[in-house]
């Protein structure tokens, strides 16, 4: 299990719910959050940058990373492997920095047995036909791809019950604000409060020796 002082964030969703786009804004809008950075064996695809979006390894790197217990969790979907850095994400926790990761809900379920108090989030389309007219619309899939997406996304819907929290995209800008709420209503939580609470308290002891 993971030691840490920082929070973690899972937030996972069928492909084409838009899940990459909130993330990426929510990193950049919400100050102190930072993104989770998954190795995949996968190639790039275009517009994407090494180290940023993901770091691409072979696959014989990606085995030698399985046999040292270098990941968190690691998943294999759509042919091929992601995995999430065991060593960065303890560094970053320990500092008490909030991250958040983009995975799926196999590794999802993984982070959570590593992590118990991560939060969770599942990002959900409106409807079945929308997201197959959103996976259509990218332009980025072929006909037998789309169909497998589809299939794939309600298997992922039905792990919907394991996630603390739930928000539909069916508008943007509402599923950005929703999901901006989560991780500052987490940080205010009393679990997470407590050791500035207590050093603010002591405060008040301090002023009445000063006093005496």
């Amino acid at each position: 299990m993971i030691r840490h002082t920082g929070n973690i964030f899972v937030l996972s969703a069928p492909s084409g719910t838009g899940k990459s786009t909130l993330a990426k804004r929510l990193v950049r809008e919400v100050p102190g959050l930072i993104f989770s950075i998954s190795f995949t064996t996968r190639s790039p695809r275009e517009g994407e940058v090494e180290g940023q979006d993901y770091f691409y390894v072979d696959n014989a790197t990606f085995d030698r990373m399985v046999g040292e217990d270098g990941f968190v969790e690691w998943v294999h979907v759509y042919g091929n492997r992601y995995g999430t850095g065991k060593a960065w994400i303890q560094e970053r926790l320990q500092a008490g920095e909030d991250i958040l990761l983009d995975i799926e809900t196999v590794g999802a379920h993984n982070i959570q047995e590593a992590i118990p108090d991560a939060i969770s989030i599942f990002l959900l389309p409106p409807s079945a036909e929308e997201l197959s007219h959103r996976l259509r619309g990218r332009g980025k899939d072929s006909e037998e791809q789309i169909s497998q997406r589809l299939r794939y996304a309600r298997h992922e819907m039905e792990h919907y019950p394991e996630y603390d929290y739930l928000i539909v995209n069916d508008d943007l800008e509402q599923a950005y604000r929703d999901m901006e709420a989560v991780i500052l209503a987490t940080r205010c939580a009393r679990a997470r409060m407590r050791p500035t609470a207590e050093r603010i308290l002591g405060s008040f002891a301090e002023q009445g020796a000063a006093k005496a």
